[in-house]
């Protein structure tokens, strides 16, 4: 079983088992008020689950394509969570868990997903089906462009608002039981955060 986590668009938590599948989920689908809610989701599915922390076997969250303030909080609550409950932190790329979700319900062929990067800017991933386990194949992507200038026009595309925390646990899930990899470590920000740090010294005015 995983608690599974993803604040790339909305923030939404899922707990789901490998046989029993998606057995709590909530989520919030404003994009500013992540560390405000992320807690309250996470013990509303737990206590709806009746799932106990140590039957966790770990912690899947997604690492995006998202902005950095809303992707950083999930991230962040996924491996305090994992760190102090001593489980593992499973990546998934979030575009993955909605191309799962999208064939999973029926979509067949090359698929183009496709969220919200703000700044009048698209985040997208191209996926060509999926393999003989019914996980997704992700071709292109992920991208960042300006909306006109998005590729794999002749793809049927998805434009999602959010992500489902139980479809990126149950990939996450599907992911370890055939031996395919997970996503790498770094967040998929595909870009730099709005604020950085001064790496100079201060100017002091008299």
């Amino acid at each position: 079983m995983l608690l599974a986590i993803d604040t790339s668009a909305g923030s939404a938590v899922s707990v789901v088992d490998r046989d029993r599948g998606v057995l709590a989920e909530a989520s919030v689908a404003d994009t500013m008020r992540h560390a405000e809610v992320i807690g309250s989701l996470i013990r509303e599915c737990l206590d709806a689950s009746g799932v106990a922390v140590s039957a966790l076997s770990g912690v899947a969250v997604g690492m995006g394509p998202g902005p950095f303030t809303g992707l950083r909080v999930g991230i962040a609550a996924a491996r305090a969570f994992a760190l102090g409950a001593g489980k593992p932190v499973i990546p998934v790329v979030s575009h993955d868990a909605i191309a799962f979700e999208k064939y999973r319900d029926g979509a067949h062929g090359g698929l183009l997903v496709v969220t919200d990067a703000r700044r009048r800017e698209l985040y997208w991933s191209a996926y060509v089906g999926v393999d003989d386990v019914g996980l997704p194949l992700r071709e292109d992507g992920p991208g960042l462009a300006k909306p006109d200038d998005v590729p794999h026009a002749g793809l049927a595309r998805f434009d999602a608002a959010t992500v489902s925390a139980g479809a990126l646990g149950m990939l996450a899930e599907s992911l370890y039981a055939h031996g395919r990899p997970f996503a790498g470590e770094e967040p998929l920000y595909l870009r730099s955060p709005d604020v950085t740090l001064s790496t100079g010294p201060k100017r002091v005015n008299s």
